[in-house]
């Protein structure tokens, strides 16, 4: 294990064990490499790996505070994982965020959340409106702002934080389905419609298969 790695598992492991909790300052430079037995160069390493990651903030002039360690923020690193993985695992993204987003689905019919409903509500009206204008993008937003509220529904953050993750990174692929496949918006605007209906009636098993099933209609049309 090098110096800057262990400087990672060694604040890590600190979090872990309660000695650090969310928010707090971390030791000054010098105290805390004396602490973990590295330099301050091995220090410095390991801290901007760890902001990297979402688990600390490093605040010029006032210190380094252990972050929020909140699940968007530790998991927002899956986007760009995603995103580098390139157009050859376009298929295998959308597979993961269609199993999950079945899920979630599933999830919001179980439970009650008016503040999601009505966004989804509203998300639905836009891209009818969006529908009507013939504007792709405005439609492209109202379709994200859906799955969101959809994925906010569940009342899972880490399972909404993945979601996000995963579904910022499918845009490209999204755009390009409204552009070269025919009434694709429409088709997925139905969809959504019947999702709705199925997670307001509180009906799990249908919200899920609706959803996969129209995931799964996207898959199958990608390049």
């Amino acid at each position: 294990m090098s110096r800057t790695d262990r400087v990672v598992d060694s604040i890590t492991r600190m979090i872990l064990d309660g000695e650090l909790a969310a928010g707090d300052r971390l030791p000054v430079e010098a105290e805390l490499a004396e602490h973990l037995e590295v330099s301050r160069g091995s220090l410095r390493e390991g801290v901007r790996a760890l902001a990297v990651l979402g688990v600390l903030d490093v605040r010029q002039g006032d210190g380094t505070y252990v972050s929020s360690l909140a699940p968007e923020r530790l998991l927002g690193p899956v986007g760009l994982l995603v995103e580098l993985q390139g157009a050859g695992h376009a298929r295998d993204t959308h597979a993961v965020r269609r199993l999950l987003e079945g899920e979630a689905a599933a999830a919001a019919a179980r439970r009650s959340d008016d503040d999601a409903a009505s966004a989804a509500r509203e998300a639905l009206a836009r891209a009818s409106a969006a529908l009507t204008d013939g504007d792709h993008e405005a439609f492209l937003d109202a379709d994200m702002a859906f799955h969101g509220a959809l994925a906010r529904w569940s009342g899972n953050p880490v399972l909404t934080a993945l979601l996000d993750a995963l579904a910022g990174r499918t845009t490209r692929h999204r755009r390009w389905r409204g552009q070269a496949v025919p009434d694709a918006d429409a088709r997925a605007h139905a969809w959504h419609t019947q999702i709705l209906d199925a997670v307001a009636r509180g009906n799990q098993d249908e919200a899920r298969t609706l959803t996969q099933a129209h995931l799964l209609e996207t898959e199958r049309e990608l390049p």
